[in-house]
């Protein structure tokens, strides 16, 4: 039998989790957490649950709209540049984007952030990018999860979603319902990939074409690295802009699935939709990507936002007011097709 007398008292820290390097972390998330607050944020960060007050002097029938996301493998190229901060920045613009287009005001965000071993430069790179992105779209980063799971996760590596609620007045929701054919389609453009088709941009870019992260590029005149890191863009702004003065009809966010499935999401029975291919200029970085691995126009369509980050609809009786509205704001879009009598699928010309 073991000797007992001899036998030593087994820690967290022994099984690879310290408390007290994650205890050191949160101080500093709460510390960046704080700066995002606002008179509707209750109490602070550290309870079991985060309170946010809903306004309801601005709200006379609020409906909530949230949304959930991650980065994806993105974060793989992250890891090999060691650049975290624009990933927090990522997570929040993508789910910000995803209920503006419904109309929604962001009113707070929640983040999760897991690692085999908690590194607590990372985590605090990452939340300074969350806690500047919510900041930025106006809303509060009050609560999150820092969870160390040891074993499941490599070592210098972590993953990250995130989850967001906003609100809009019922009558003031923007659903897609009032799509018509012969609404005009405008495009806004992206900075890149934004969060959506890495696994093959990395699978061409790294294994077929045998770049490194830091290599520069000639076909797309900068590193490979530098071009997959570019920070998936928050169209708030244009977008409040639209919905206040009544000139969309339903704005689609083209994430996963590319045009071709998410610009269906928002369109009535039917309804199709008609996209002009060479209305909008095409970044270098796609065009790159389908000569690597001859890929056909319909997989990159349906892979990659092919820089358009979202579509909005406009009544044609409306699209010089639109057009104006956006010249004046000197936000850059470009007219990229109709609404058309379909079956709420996609058609290029």
């Amino acid at each position: 039998m073991p000797d007992e007398t001899k036998s030593k008292s087994v820690t967290y820290a022994d099984a690879g989790v310290d408390i007290s390097s994650g205890d050191r972390a949160k101080e500093r998330i709460k510390f960046l957490a704080q700066k995002t607050f606002n008179r509707n944020v209750l109490g602070g960060i550290g309870g079991f649950g985060a309170l946010f007050r809903l306004d309801l002097q601005r709200w006379k029938t609020p409906i909530l709209v949230s949304s959930a996301d991650g980065v994806g493998t993105k974060l793989k190229v992250a890891f090999e540049l060691g650049l975290h901060q624009t990933v927090g920045m990522d997570l929040v613009n993508h789910c910000v984007n995803d209920i503006a287009v419904q109309g929604a005001t962001p009113l707070f965000f929640l983040d999760y952030l897991a690692s085999g071993k908690l590194d607590s430069e990372v985590t605090e790179s990452v939340i300074t990018g969350l806690a500047e992105a919510c900041k930025a779209n106006g809303c509060a980063l009050i609560g999150g999860e820092t969870a160390q799971m040891p074993g499941f996760y490599t070592d210098g590596e972590y993953d990250l979603a995130g989850f967001i609620v906003g609100a809009v007045d019922r009558e003031k929701m923007v659903t897609g319902a009032g799509i018509k054919a012969g609404d005009v389609l405008i495009g806004l453009p992206s900075t890149g990939l934004h969060t959506n088709g890495y696994s093959l941009a990395r699978k061409l870019l790294f294994e077929v074409a045998g770049y490194k992260t830091t290599q520069y590029v000639t076909a797309i005149k900068e590193k490979a690295g530098t071009a997959l890191m570019k920070t998936h863009r928050s169209y708030l702004s244009v977008i409040q802009k639209l919905v206040a003065a009544g000139l969309t009809t339903g704005m689609a966010h083209i994430t996963g699935g590319g045009i071709t499935e998410n610009l269906p999401r928002i369109l009535p029975k039917n309804t199709g939709a008609q996209i002009e291919l060479g209305s909008w200029p095409v970044l270098p970085i796609f065009e790159h990507l389908r000569d690597l691995g001859q890929v056909s126009q319909d997989e990159m369509m349906r892979t990659f936002n092919m820089g358009v980050g979202l579509i909005a609809a406009i009544p044609a009786a409306k699209y010089t007011r639109a057009k104006n509205l956006l010249d004046r704001a000197e936000e850059k879009f470009y007219m990229i097709g109709r609404v058309v009598k379909g079956d709420r699928k996609v058609q290029y010309t």
